[in-house]
């Protein structure tokens, strides 16, 4: 039998913790996370039964649905991106299948994006320096794609000036943390 040791995707056995000029940058590796897209014809029905699952409408565009124990964020049309705290739901895509049934293809994404939060005071000044978005101007609930670092990315707004999420592709894990950490230290 194997011997496996689970690791973060920056591969510690523990989440990266920076600090820097008041601003923390935090892996976040307890985030199980399914996408989902409505099949051709099946978008009403799709929509009704995320409400269900969600216990609030699916987000709009530019948006996320912040809540718990189940998060959302708009992907593209008819298309989310579903977030769970993992230790909890380490079955949510057969969770998103059982409720969403034919009317939706869903996928397992836990290991294809890393997660990075980042909070404190001055964020904005490193989002600044990080991407093309104007982030003193994002609401709570704010959610878009850009480029960080060349790689695609996306940016949600928890608190404009205390709180973002960046998720990113796990195989640039290393890169898009550098990234991150070399704008606070460039910003702070």
């Amino acid at each position: 039998m194997h011997d496996l040791t689970a690791i973060t995707a920056l591969g510690g056995a523990e989440a990266r913790v920076d600090r820097h000029g008041g601003v923390t940058l935090a892996e976040n590796s307890d985030l199980a996370l399914s996408s989902v897209a409505a099949r051709l014809g099946q978008e009403e029905t799709c929509a009704e039964n995320l409400t269900r699952l969600l216990g609030a409408a699916p987000p709009a565009p530019g948006k996320a649905l912040l809540s718990d124990p189940l998060s959302a964020v708009w992907m593209g049309p008819d298309q989310w991106m579903i977030g769970a705290d993992y230790q909890a739901h380490e079955t949510l895509a057969q969770t998103c299948k059982d409720v969403l049934k034919s009317s939706a293809s869903v996928t397992e994404q836990s290991d294809a994006w890393v997660c990075f939060d980042l909070s404190g005071a001055g964020i904005q000044m490193v989002m600044e320096l990080l991407c093309n978005i104007d982030h003193r101007r994002m609401e709570p609930g704010d959610a878009t794609r850009t480029s960080i670092h060349h790689l695609g990315c996306f940016v949600v707004c928890g608190e404009p000036d205390a709180f973002v999420r960046i998720l990113g592709p796990r195989a640039s894990a290393g890169s898009l943390h550098h990234a991150l950490l070399t704008a606070m230290h460039s910003a702070l």
